[in-house]
């Protein structure tokens, strides 16, 4: 199977940009450990305070269907509902 490319761009509500980096940052070490991870590594966009970009690799589909059923996202998911919007990415590699 093909390796997944994902890039999920978080963006944080008005007065939400603390916790939601925060409960970002508390996730890459946890989701780093999951099953067919390769990449996952948090970015702050520098030109729109609020807005995060998380930028991942996973060994294939399988990988990546487990990992949005994980602990991890889910509580991730809980902690962004209302905070945060969140738009994934779900690339293919073209060379």
């Amino acid at each position: 199977m093909a390796i997944k490319f994902i890039v999920a761009v978080i963006t944080a509500e008005s007065g939400h940009a603390d916790v939601v980096q925060k409960t970002l940052e508390a996730a890459v070490p946890v989701v780093r450990q999951e099953p067919g991870c390769l990449q996952y590594e948090l970015h702050h966009d520098q030109s729109k305070p609020g807005r995060f970009v998380m930028v991942e690799q996973w060994q294939d589909a399988e990988a990546l269907k487990l990992h949005s059923e994980a602990p991890a996202f889910r509580q991730l998911s809980g902690v962004l509902n209302g905070r945060a919007s969140l738009d994934i990415l779900d690339l293919a590699k073209i060379v």
